[in-house]
């Protein structure tokens, strides 16, 4: 009977292993050397109140020298000032809430909803057709764009996009992975669109994460780690726990409080 028992106990031990390996691993149902289908190979598109950066850059400096200037106002001098955007000090454009920048010579170019590359054909296309330079070489970058990344995760915090791709799993790696508590088949998505907030759920498990539209991660999206069922069974226990230590400790001062009343009292 002691082995029975031995066997039974080693048995259920070993399921709970197994379920307990299960809430944490991701792709559980892709096989290895299996291809999955990845969404369209997005990058990351600009949107209304994004900044950045265009450089204009030709054969001949002088005829690209105007398309890199910046106007000030000195307060001093009441003098209108330009300066002339170099490597150590880029003008910075913040994209308007139509979609927007206005350069020096062209004016207004319409960028929201383009890659990088794409502003960068559309700005050289109307340099050429304006007949200001013949071989117009555009440099568009992102001057800033974050995600923010909260919950169950080891480092919580705001994390710099430092390249055009950013998949929901490469995001989640800058906040240094989920903690052994961290939900993995309910993680929350939150992405503005045409000023809504949308929510989209990602189960991490799952290859079906690779067909949704937040498999790939766009600046001031918001992704959120909810505690999995444990550590709020956890939680709650320990809080109870320490309620009635709390409780009893409360009681025994005021059973001292009073015996010391009594004795005085005597």
């Amino acid at each position: 009977m002691r082995y029975y028992k031995l066997l039974i106990i080693g048995l259920v031990v070993l399921l709970s292993a197994c379920n307990a390996q299960r809430r944490v691993l991701y792709l559980q149902d892709v096989e290895s050397g299996s291809e999955v289908v990845l969404p369209d190979n997005y990058v990351i598109h600009i949107k209304p109140l994004d900044q950045i950066t265009v450089v204009v850059n030709s054969k001949n400096p002088e005829l690209a020298a105007p398309f890199n200037t910046s106007t000030s106002y000195n307060a001093l001098s009441g003098m209108v000032m330009n300066s002339t955007a170099n490597e150590n000090s880029l003008q910075v454009l913040t994209v308007d809430s139509k979609g927007y920048i206005t350069l020096p010579i062209i004016g207004e170019v319409k960028v929201s909803g383009l890659t990088r590359e794409e502003a960068e054909d559309k700005i050289e296309k109307m340099i050429v057709d304006g007949e200001y330079i013949a071989d117009p070489k555009v440099n568009v970058r992102f001057a800033k764009l974050t995600v923010s990344i909260i919950g169950d995760v080891t480092r919580p915090g705001r994390y710099d996009i430092n390249k055009d791709q950013l998949t929901i799993f490469e995001a989640l790696a800058l906040a240094g992975d989920l903690t052994i508590y961290g939900d993995r088949e309910n993680v929350a998505v939150i992405r503005e669109k045409d000023g809504k907030s949308v929510v989209t759920k990602l189960d991490l498990r799952s290859q079906d994460i690779f067909s949704s539209p937040c498999f790939y991660i766009e600046q001031n999206d918001v992704i959120i780690v909810s505690p999995n069922k444990y550590k709020a069974a956890t939680a709650e226990i320990n809080q109870n726990r320490s309620f009635w230590i709390s409780l009893a400790s409360t009681g025994i001062s005021l059973a001292t409080l009073l015996l010391t009343i009594f004795t005085i009292s005597k």
